[in-house]
């Protein structure tokens, strides 16, 4: 097995402390392996990550049109929300249209990530739902499916018809038969490829002809960037400094995608230990040696090389990529 590869070292003064390590490859429209970075074949979790994919069938049932959502609705099923007003109004309107309440919901409930949020929420005495829940999009995608298709109650059950469509679009889009599922945060199965098979579905969503399920899916995601994430979170601030050309979503552990629609273009890549800021460093690594991301945008620098402060605010040292994504 190829060994993992370095992402981003972590130095504090002259001295290297710590080095995350990862697998990333970029596959083309043929689904082919540009570049690559670690073991390619390495079975993965996507996680969040997947969210656009679990909701192509949203659209390919017909669900999305007779419901008539529009591309706010399609951005947020493919979010990992902070929970802020912008959010939970929205999916709370969507719920609402369905004729369903938050109890209907499979994601359960947690604390917003929205600070805001959080804030109002213990003032007002008061505790979070589970339209607070960071995937109430995806589910709020997954129930108007589910009513699409007259399904039961229990739709994250990995036999039910939503989740056995959900099952069919990712094999279909990574050409590969899922070796198995984990059970995610929210409830789902979260289904299991190799990162190639994640890379090849992201390059086969970056090269879907306008007007499909995947470019409806993408654009969404492109011109919605607060919603797919909120204020201060990666993925909204980098699509906002590429000016909406790219679609990016991180996934729990460390996992990252980009859509690259003028490029056909997907990335993919899973940090090895699992953390965040080695995958967003090597995110942004990625879109600014492809020339997609400007190195010195605030929001490039945040990713690529943050400053680590004490609790006196003095700089100790600093996150920086390795060389090899460079």
């Amino acid at each position: 097995m190829t060994q993992a590869a370095e992402f981003a070292e972590v130095w504090r003064g002259p001295i290297l402390e710590s080095v995350h390590h990862g697998h990333a490859v970029i596959c083309d429209d043929t689904g082919e392996i540009v570049e690559a970075w670690g073991d390619p074949s390495r079975v993965v979790l996507p996680r969040s990550s997947a969210k656009m994919i679990q909701a192509l069938p949203l659209l390919e049932s017909g669900a999305a049109d007779a419901r008539k959502l529009n591309s706010a609705q399609l951005a947020l099923a493919c979010a990992s929300h902070q929970g802020a007003a912008i959010h939970t109004q929205r999916v709370g309107d969507w719920l609402k249209d369905l004729g369903l309440k938050d109890a209907d919901f499979r994601c359960g409930p947690h604390m917003p990530y929205s600070r805001e949020a959080e804030v109002e929420l213990i003032r007002a005495g008061e505790s979070p739902c589970q339209i607070h829940n960071n995937c109430s999009g995806k589910h709020a995608g997954f129930l108007t499916l589910n009513a699409h298709l007259n399904g039961g109650a229990d739709y994250v059950e990995p036999e039910h018809p939503v989740q056995r469509a959900c099952l069919d679009a990712f094999e279909r889009v990574t050409q590969e038969t899922s070796p198995g599922y984990g059970i995610d945060g929210c409830s789902a199965p979260n289904f299991a490829s190799t990162l190639h098979g994640m890379g090849r579905a992201m390059a086969h969503f970056a090269a879907a002809p306008e007007g499909s399920p995947e470019e409806r899916l993408h654009r969404a995601m492109r011109e919605h960037p607060e919603l797919v994430a909120g204020e201060g979170r990666a993925c909204t601030e980098l699509m906002r400094a590429m000016d909406g050309r790219v679609a990016l979503k991180t996934g729990a552990e460390g996992f990252f995608i980009a859509i690259l629609p003028h490029r056909k273009l997907g990335i993919a890549l899973k940090a090895a230990d699992g953390a965040t800021r080695a995958a967003e460093c090597a995110i942004a690594a990625l879109l600014v040696r492809l020339g997609e991301l400007d190195a010195n945008h605030p929001a490039a620098v945040k990713r690529l090389r943050p400053a680590i402060l004490n609790a006196r605010g003095i700089e100790t040292g600093s996150i920086r990529p390795a060389a090899a994504l460079t």
